[in-house]
């Protein structure tokens, strides 16, 4: 039995104790993943900064305006098509005519494209049909068979909307071809797994899986439409954003030049951020898994 007149109590804590040094917060980026945040600043910050070189270097007299007009005129020559007073067709009427072809071509590739490449992906034999043409023409410059389809198909839309067909065809059928082997083998065994049949895996697995690479290839094919344009348009043309670029160059009207470039390359610019935009809609998952 303890003796009650021992103090077995611990003895008071020092009351200069030191205090217990507390760990440093770890110092890291705000940024986890690379390539992560946004680069709108940045763009707008480099896209002054270039509008502000022309400006100068042409208001300066360093550049011929023959060569580089300055962007005081490039704008004059904008609102005068826009308005409709210049000594051509309004801006509107151009700008129609070429989204009439590049949208007919667009949708015709995808709608063929899609199908064949999506084929060439489960089936060997639609790849040892398909393929080489493919591969044949897709680095060819549509310049090259420009002539050939010109002899084939005579001088009025038919030739302008087919040139631009081809162009954007390759990149979609190569887009929905390299798709269909997006699927992690693992989903396909346990659909498999499930009872699910062939038809079914390709259906509800393996499309699914590719669609990512279909919205790319139609990024890229929407882009491809568009750099063809001015080759389209040199067929006989009387209207067109590419063919007002083309009427302009002939009489060395530069500013002219300038803008239809602008307005073609923006347009270029707004169906990509609508594409980028129908991307997250309908693949919310790419890049998360």
């Amino acid at each position: 039995m303890p003796d009650p007149t021992v103090n077995t109590a611990a003895p008071p804590a020092p009351d200069s104790a030191p205090p217990v040094p507390s760990a440093a917060p770890l110092k890291t980026s705000r940024f986890k993943v690379p390539g992560e945040g946004s680069s709108v600043g940045i763009s707008v910050v480099s896209i002054s900064v270039l509008l502000l070189m022309w400006f100068v270097v042409t208001n300066l007299g360093l550049i011929k305006p023959l060569f580089l007009p300055s962007p005081q005129a490039v704008w004059q020559q904008f609102y005068e098509y826009l308005t409709g007073t210049a000594n051509d067709k309004p801006l509107w009427q151009h700008f129609v005519a070429s989204m009439l072809r590049v949208t007919v071509a667009f949708w015709a590739a995808f709608l063929t494209a899609v199908p064949v490449g999506i084929a060439m992906g489960v089936s060997r034999v639609a790849r040892g049909i398909f393929d080489p043409p493919i591969e044949f023409y897709r680095p060819l410059p549509p310049l090259a068979y420009l002539p050939m389809i010109i002899i084939w198909f005579g001088i009025d839309e038919t030739p302008k909307v087919l040139l631009i067909y081809l162009a954007c065809f390759a990149p979609l059928a190569l887009a929905a071809r390299s798709g269909m082997k997006s699927a992690a083998t693992e989903q396909i065994n346990a659909a498999y797994s499930m009872g699910a049949t062939y038809r079914q895996v390709v259906r509800h697995v393996i499309l699914p899986s590719a669609l990512p690479e279909i919205l790319v290839g139609m990024r890229i094919a929407i882009g491809f439409g568009w750099t063809t344009l001015v080759a389209a348009e040199m067929v006989a043309a009387n209207v067109g954003l590419g063919q007002m670029v083309l009427n302009a160059s002939n009489f060395l009207r530069t500013d002219i030049v300038i803008m239809g470039i602008i307005v073609i390359g923006v347009v270029a610019y707004l169906f990509d951020l609508f594409m980028r935009w129908v991307e997250v809609k309908l693949v919310p998952w790419k890049g998360r898994m």
